[in-house]
């Protein structure tokens, strides 16, 4: 499935291509179907298989999206999900970018409001997020306070909400 969240915080990415419209749907049929063949986005679009290979690869070198498999942690081995919002003092950005690090946080993001950060996270089980809390997270500099939220359903979990 594709998806436009990377890895890079937005300083680290390069500048990211204007999209034009047929950039625009390429990006929208592989949300809807990630392994869609390159012939068929290309019927699709009006280009040759070998403009649409281009421009996608163009859209995965800029950081614009990635082609991931998305699985169900529960069906995978991860019985324990949850978001977690941290408090802190000083600046945040080191902060952020320690929690990065960890491999067990999926999604970091600063926001406004009563969290400074909130980290979803995806965990074997209850041990492993209450080590992950306790001596990882709550242990780094300039954390003050975390709330977590544990998922007890996944209701709705998708990936194709378009361009503008």
């Amino acid at each position: 499935m594709a998806r436009t969240r990377t890895d890079q915080t937005a300083a680290e990415r390069p500048t990211a291509p204007v999209l034009d419209d047929v950039g625009k749907r390429i990006i929208e049929l592989l949300q809807t179907d990630g392994r869609r063949p390159f012939v068929s986005i290309a019927a699709e679009v009006g280009l040759s298989e070998g403009a649409v290979r281009q421009r996608v690869q163009r859209l995965i070198d800029s950081g614009v999206m990635q082609i991931v498999a998305v699985t169900d942690p529960l069906v995978v081995g991860f019985t324990r999900q949850a978001m977690i919002g941290i408090r802190t003092h000083g600046d945040v950005s080191p902060i952020a970018l320690k929690l990065c690090e960890i491999a067990e946080i999926d999604y970091v993001v600063t926001t406004a409001g009563s969290f400074d950060l909130l980290v979803e996270v995806v965990c074997e089980g209850d041990a492993e997020l209450l080590d992950l809390l306790m001596t990882r997270i709550r242990t780094i500099p300039g954390v003050t306070d975390t709330e977590t939220f544990v998922y007890l359903k996944l209701n709705k979990q998708h990936y194709d909400w378009g361009t503008r």
